[in-house]
């Protein structure tokens, strides 16, 4: 998926990656795609809820299952238009 930028979040637990997502989010424009990369488990559904509460869209979540040293995840958030 295309992307507008990309956030490094791997090795931050919780609340650390949905604070950095919302600090990328805040100088993109409406519509463009965030990718946010995480290692958090809990991320999956801390990022669920943060799109629902928020209005943006959770456009695809990707698992990499062969990542080292643990399971990776793959966030692309597009941004609420205004």
């Amino acid at each position: 998926m295309e992307f507008d930028k990309e956030i490094d979040a791997r090795g931050l637990n919780c609340p650390l990656p949905i604070l950095r997502c919302k600090k990328g989010l805040s100088d993109m424009a409406a519509t463009t795609v965030l990718k946010i990369r995480a290692t958090d488990a809990g991320s999956v559904k801390d990022f669920q809820a943060f799109c629902k509460q928020t209005g943006h869209e959770l456009a695809l979540l990707e698992e990499m299952e062969d990542a080292e040293p643990k399971k990776e995840f793959i966030f692309y958030i597009r941004k609420r238009s205004e």
